[in-house]
């Protein structure tokens, strides 16, 4: 676990009573969520519950329809509206996905060192630098010159990850990042992220991962049907749940 900032640190990220439609689909409902500097928010949830809606708002993938949200000190408007402040969250959020969405064209290098030159005008020779030193922040420093084809999931997965970093974020957001990943390319990407967290960086991660939740979790986040249901210290939530339906999700997902 990192460690955590005081309790009355300004939140990252502040929701409340935020909801989310697609057409008639309630997705999210009421969602009030805090996230202090530091701490590292793990969201649970069966596949449709809202939990990938929710972190997607938080940087505007998703718009949202009612409510407040505040990130980093800047307010996101229902409806996508606000679209200084939203250009300024994602320079300052980093996210990883369950898809690498890599640049298939480009070196490993060359993906990493894009969105620093054009977007923050670094140097070639700046973003070159900061792109070696993350690669073997994750364990893949000899891997810059190649391309994504050349690579396995597992690498490539690290290589969004350092490309996030790039960027300085102060705040990184995962969707199931291992996901999409065969079983044994899961540990090294999981490794990368536990050394993340426990360096300080601020996070909310989706991920059916529950052994992973448990060990670097600072607060644990259970949704079911677009609800934020029970939260608390891992040893909380998965060693004496209070709620029948969090009781009812981790006895299937811990017994496979």
């Amino acid at each position: 676990m990192s460690e955590r900032k005081p309790d009355d640190a300004a939140p990252i990220v502040r929701m409340e009573k935020l909801n989310k439609h697609f057409g008639s689909l309630h997705v999210l409902k009421d969602v009030d969520l805090s996230v202090i500097p530091g701490e590292v928010v793990v969201i649970i949830g069966a596949s449709g519950s809202g939990k990938s809606t929710l972190i997607r708002c938080i940087n505007g993938l998703e718009e949202f329809q009612s409510g407040k949200l505040e990130v980093d000190g800047k307010v996101l408007e229902p409806y996508g509206k606000a679209s200084k402040a939203l250009q300024q969250i994602r320079t300052e959020v980093g996210m990883v996905f369950q898809q690498f969405n890599l640049f298939p064209h480009l070196s490993v290098r060359d993906n990493i060192t894009l969105a620093p030159r054009k977007v923050r005008h670094a140097s070639r020779d700046e973003a070159g630098e900061t792109a070696q030193r993350l690669l073997d922040r994750v364990g893949i420093a000899d891997q810059a010159d190649k391309y994504p084809s050349q690579l396995s999931g597992g690498q490539q997965q690290r290589v969004a990850l350092a490309r996030a970093l790039a960027m300085e974020p102060r705040l990184m957001l995962f969707d199931e990042p291992t996901s999409a990943l065969d079983p044994e390319m899961i540990g090294e990407v999981l490794d990368a992220m536990r050394e993340l967290a426990r360096e300080g960086m601020t996070m909310v991660i989706v991920t059916h991962e529950m052994t992973f939740a448990r060990e670097v979790a600072d607060r644990v986040i259970y949704i079911h049907e677009g609800e934020i249901v029970e939260q608390g210290a891992p040893k909380e939530v998965f060693d004496t749940p209070q709620r029948e339906r969090t009781r009812s999700f981790l006895s299937r997902v811990l017994t496979h």
